[in-house]
């Protein structure tokens, strides 16, 4: 069984026993997350969303927080205007390992649902309030 799951603006196709690297999820090793924003469900009978199937959900476990490669960009301005600016970035990305695919149930499942840190601090902020 496969399925099709969305985040961090990305899609990935999984399967149970898959690693992925995805943006960083609020979440540290050894948790159990669970995507809920499920696109496509396959296996012996193919399920498409329109545009999420309902009740699906892919459970994984949290392998570690890393940081990507740094990328350095350099930008130089010519002529009269001597200026020039290096920026360096490393991506954060969490690995994360495809446990199970449910194909239904998955809001009844119990498990901390995967959100990146980002929509953390929204809902840190709007609790706050």
């Amino acid at each position: 069984m496969f399925a099709v799951l969305k985040t961090g603006g990305k899609q990935y196709k999984v399967q149970a026993g898959d690693v992925l690297r995805v943006e960083l999820i609020d979440a540290v090793a050894g948790d159990k997350i669970q995507f809920n924003e499920i696109l496509v469900v396959g296996g012996e009978k193919t399920t498409i969303g329109a545009p999420l199937v309902e009740g699906a959900a892919v459970q994984a476990d949290v392998i570690d927080n890393i940081k990507g490669e740094k990328t350095i960009s350099y930008h130089k301005r010519r002529r009269k205007h001597s200026s020039q600016r290096t920026r360096g970035h490393r991506q954060k990305w969490t690995l994360v390992r495809v446990t199970e695919v449910l194909a239904s149930g998955g809001d009844k499942s119990g498990v901390k649902a995967a959100t990146g840190t980002a929509d953390a601090r929204r809902a840190a902020h709007e609790t706050a309030k």
